[in-house]
């Protein structure tokens, strides 16, 4: 069954808190390329917003078509947005929770204004950031924020890995997206890693 995201978590915060920010990351468990993390401002107390958001989701819901016709009107819709990321030489040379972080600092840092709540999901949580947060579990099935970043996140990434789809066109980058499907892996056990590969992540048999 499908949710539907709603703004209860918002409410109950934005009597203390102005600035909200939702945080989805994008391509954890990926093969190759990129980690990407999305975050949006909602406008504070905007009753229109489940209204003019009612397609949004957990971005794992929606095809590629829709979550790519959302995202303008996401970044419409909302106060601020921000999309950061940490390449496959970073993930490698952190590991992927550190880095996830990362990009996650990255995509605050280009917030119109640096927010003073976080609502991530459950395996985003930012102790290092001294900001009063609440991660959710199944959040980007939940919290209207949460789910609007995840699919900034994942278009970002999607459009990234076609770009390097033109660069390495021999791994089809553009048809997986870096993922471990079988076809990308054939395409590694074959070709050997290319420059945005992850080295540190093992194939699966």
């Amino acid at each position: 069954m499908i949710s539907n995201p709603d703004l209860f978590h918002e409410q109950k915060i934005w009597t203390a808190y102005k600035h909200i920010a939702g945080l989805d990351e994008a391509g954890r468990g990926a093969l190759a390329g990129p980690v990407c993390v999305g975050a949006v401002i909602f406008p504070n107390k905007d009753s229109h917003l489940t209204q003019t958001l009612s397609g949004v989701r957990d971005s794992k819901q929606l095809t590629p078509r829709k979550r790519h016709l959302l995202a303008p009107l996401i970044k419409e819709s909302v106060y601020s947005w921000g999309v950061g990321f940490s390449s496959a030489d970073e993930i490698d040379a952190l590991g992927i929770v550190p880095a996830t972080r990362l990009a996650a600092g990255r995509a605050l840092e280009m917030l119109a204004c640096f927010p003073n709540f976080l609502l991530t999901d459950f395996r985003l949580e930012l102790p290092e950031l001294d900001i009063p947060q609440a991660a959710l579990v199944k959040g980007d099935q939940l919290c209207l924020s949460i789910a609007a970043a995840s699919i900034l996140a994942k278009t970002a990434r999607d459009d990234l890995m076609c770009e390097y789809d033109v660069q390495y066109p021999k791994y089809e980058f553009s048809r997986h997206k870096g993922y471990g499907t079988l076809f990308h892996r054939e395409k590694i056990t074959s070709l050997g890693y290319s420059p945005i590969h992850r080295k540190t992540f093992k194939l699966k048999k």
